[in-house]
């Protein structure tokens, strides 16, 4: 078996890419991927695109279409003159969740390059999006092509009916809070039956040519956002509104007394977008250690089927220990630990436990030290994790002694930081859970819900900051996102600040 693999002769010889030699390469990758690996992953759709493009979709946060606004030519203008002037560099791919799973190759790459790229994003990143559940949870990667294309031109639509410095003033403030227009913990609410009702005839309206504005400023909506019981006191008020809400942008959405049926749709299609885009954010460690260790196996196995000259699989080994390096702490170019170092290196500790325990591994990891289907548990816990959690169940002593680390603790009271965790058994237990804890989302952004509005009343829109561990918002831009929230609300806004550990 073994001699007829070496026998396959090299996919290509030479740098010079076409659409035949990627197809080759693509079969070959998918035969790996597939039947080796047991991937499972949407049809893929691999297409290639200069620098000016990949700039592009840079800017529109890697997504196929966007609607129009003045912050995504900035970010053009910046990212191409840090291109054109050699201070900064562009991905070789970029790859979209969605079905079918679209990837963007640059053309500058070599064909050692595209094949490295094709397995990593085409089938890595892929497999990944497919099957981890925050994705399979939240967001619809069939339908999100048919939604860019929706939320363009309905926008478009808005500029041209009421101007574009009306929609851009929308625009602007619901990208100021689109961090907090998500939901974390929990399924969205079901929408009513008359906004189902409404959004079946967008898509009936949009299909046929009819206006969308004129839907979607129908009575069909039925939101009069000032019919409330009358006589509601707080805690009725509350339970109406499904008080307190984490999601301020749905809020508003639902309850601004100001906003008009168009005003409150933008507010939709942009926090719509931030739920997309939010398990990335979760999962960053995780997609891309899998996609960098997908890329790795095939093409090492690549390699000793005779499939990739040595050249070849040298120059792509050169680009995967660029990404995978780690910069030391006092290193120019450290910017805090390298998620692809990271995750690259804990999908091959996992492989390693599987096939090659030791005492401690048996005694951290007896669920599957020793387990010879290593396959089947980095799939397991592809699917079934996100980042804090999977660093908080995996990351072994051994990694923690190979990457240095250790607890330091930050006391402003003290002159001096604190080793506080070192390597010893208690040591491993608070390291990799004080390192979880930096990839949780929970402890990253700031906890701000709305706790009451009374719409019968002042119209004061009330909400709480929950503080932890002392850090409180930066004043300035605390200022700027609450004349946004003010712009969108209508009436006066008010933000309290609670301390987390007194509730004071």
């Amino acid at each position: 078996m073994q001699a007829a693999e070496t026998a396959r002769t090299p996919l290509f010889d030479g740098p010079e890419w076409t659409f035949e030699l990627m197809g080759k390469a693509r079969d070959a990758i998918e035969e790996i991927a597939l039947g080796d690996l047991g991937l499972d992953v949407y049809p893929n759709q691999i297409e290639i695109i200069s620098a000016e493009q990949m700039l592009d979709a840079y800017s529109c946060v890697g997504l196929p279409l966007m609607y129009q606004h003045w912050s995504f030519g900035k970010h053009f203008a910046r990212d191409e003159a840090l291109y054109r002037t050699g201070r900064q560099g562009l991905a070789y791919e970029i790859v979209i969740n969605s079905n079918p799973c679209i990837s963007y190759n640059m053309e500058e790459n070599t064909m050692a390059m595209q094949t490295l790229v094709m397995a990593h994003a085409a089938f890595g990143h892929n497999h990944f999006f497919k099957n981890n559940y925050l994705f399979q949870q939240w967001t619809d990667a069939a339908g999100i092509h048919d939604y860019l294309a929706f939320a363009k031109n309905y926008i478009a639509a808005c500029e041209e009916r009421y101007g574009p410095m009306a929609v851009e003033e929308v625009l602007d403030a619901a990208h100021a809070l689109q961090s907090q227009g998500v939901f974390r913990y929990g399924r969205p609410p079901k929408p009513t039956r008359e906004e189902l009702v409404a959004m079946q005839k967008v898509r009936e309206g949009y299909e046929s040519g009819q206006s969308v504005l004129d839907i979607w400023t129908d009575s069909t909506l039925g939101r009069d956002k000032l019919e409330m019981v009358e006589d509601a006191d707080y805690s009725a008020r509350r339970k109406m509104m499904n008080l307190p809400q984490e999601n301020i942008l749905y809020f508003l959405e639902k309850h601004s007394p100001v906003l008009e049926p168009w005003q409150s749709e933008i507010l939709r299609i942009v926090r719509m977008l931030a739920q997309y885009l939010y398990p990335q954010k979760q999962t960053k460690v995780m997609n891309e250690g899998c996609a960098t260790f997908v890329h790795y196996y095939i093409i090492n196995k690549l390699y000793e089927q005779g499939q990739i000259t040595q050249g070849a699989y040298m120059e792509m080994l050169h680009s995967h220990t660029n990404v995978v390096m780690q910069p030391e702490y006092d290193d120019q170019r450290y910017s805090g630990i390298n998620p692809y170092a990271l995750g690259f290196a804990m999908m091959q500790d996992i492989r390693r436990i599987c096939q090659d325990p030791t005492d401690e591994d048996r005694e951290w990891f007896p669920d599957f030290a020793g387990n010879p289907d290593w396959r089947g548990v980095l799939r397991d816990a592809w699917a079934n994790y996100r980042d804090e959690s999977f660093i908080q169940q995996f990351l072994s002593p051994h990694l923690i002694r190979k990457f240095k680390l250790f607890t330091l603790t930050n006391d402003a009271e003290l002159p001096n930081l604190v080793v506080s965790q070192i390597h010893n058994r208690a040591g491993y237990k608070a390291i990799r859970r004080d390192l979880a804890k930096q990839y949780d989302l929970a402890y990253l952004e700031p906890d701000i819900q709305v706790t009451d509005a009374d719409l019968r009343g002042d119209r004061e829109l009330k909400l709480t900051h929950t503080v932890r561990d002392g850090i409180h918002l930066d004043e300035d831009d605390q200022e700027e996102v609450l004349k946004h929230l003010r712009r969108l609300w209508g009436y006066d806004v008010r933000l309290d600040a609670v301390e987390a550990s007194t509730e004071r």
